[in-house]
């Protein structure tokens, strides 16, 4: 019990904080409203998206806990200048109501094929945030032909990726930590059920502590560019993101070869929530890579 208060007090505060800086970020974020929205019968449910602009297609995958606008308010009003940006709220995240399905990246991975299936794009850009990126890993290894490029912003595709630290604080998620937060209060605000909040929680609780890892034989594998975003204390151990690295063909000498198609980004004095913010920073390495 001593270990684990240790864990959830710190772990409280850091989410109060965390969830404080996300909600003000996107309620300074400009306002913007979708071209279409609604919801994608997919999978034995429905996902909620929304689409913004015109152009090249880009989805973006939102963190755990966070709806579109908390997670993508600074950034949509942007990319929606010269792309068709299409944001998805998954499974039991805001408009998108909560489901006893089980929960996994590989479900969650074909309900963002089958929005593409509904909205008739046949292949787009890919975008994920924390939970959403490693999503959006199994994205690129289930359904490659729909991949254009992608971008892995402060995520992992296995467990032992984050630190040792991360994975326990994991285990001492408690839902009496989100009472009256404005990330609680984001989502009564648009979730169709609000009594399915604690249920939401839980299972996500229960998701985050069961190890997985999609192999590396399997990123190695991924033939679209990677732009890999990183906070250098972020709470991803950098030796295994580096390791990734190398599996999509980087950490090599460019000047006694070529040039690797993938890119990877450490942001200085960035932690995983801070990284999120920087919204300059971020742009300007999806303009570059995106081109």
């Amino acid at each position: 019990m001593k270990n684990l208060f240790k864990i959830a007090n710190p772990l409280k505060s850091f989410l109060l904080i965390a969830i404080s800086m996300l909600a003000t970020s996107s309620s300074n974020g400009q306002a913007l409203k979708p071209s279409d929205s609604g919801y994608a019968p997919v999978n034995g449910t429905k996902v909620y998206y929304e689409v913004y602009g015109e152009g090249n297609p880009i989805i973006l995958l939102h963190g755990a806990f966070m709806t579109i606008n908390t997670n993508w308010s600074q950034l949509i009003p942007e990319l929606s200048k010269t792309r068709k940006v299409i944001a998805i709220e998954l499974q039991g995240h805001g408009h998108t109501p909560f489901s006893d399905r089980k929960l996994s990246h590989a479900t969650l991975a074909r309900d963002v094929e089958g929005v593409m299936d509904y909205l008739k794009v046949d292949s787009a850009d890919v975008a994920g945030y924390s939970f959403g990126g490693a999503v959006a890993y199994q994205f690129a290894i289930q359904s490659p032909k729909r991949l254009k490029k992608l971008v892995i912003i402060s995520a992992t595709y296995k467990s032992n990726g984050w630190l040792p630290s991360v994975n326990n604080a994991f285990k001492g998620l408690k839902p009496e930590f989100f009472s009256n937060s404005p990330m609680k209060a984001a989502y009564d605000a648009v979730a169709p059920d609000k009594t399915k909040w604690t249920k939401f929680l839980e299972q996500m609780f229960a998701y985050a502590v069961v190890p997985f890892n999609f192999g590396e034989a399997n990123i190695s594998k991924i033939a679209a560019p990677v732009l890999i975003i990183s906070g250098d204390n972020d709470g991803l151990d950098k030796i295994e993101l580096i390791k990734t690295y190398q599996l999509l063909g980087g950490a090599v000498s460019a000047d006694l070869g070529t040039m690797p198609k993938s890119q990877l980004a450490i942001v200085p004095s960035q932690g995983h929530v801070t990284l999120m913010m920087q919204t300059t920073t971020i742009l300007n390495y999806l303009d570059s890579f995106l081109k």
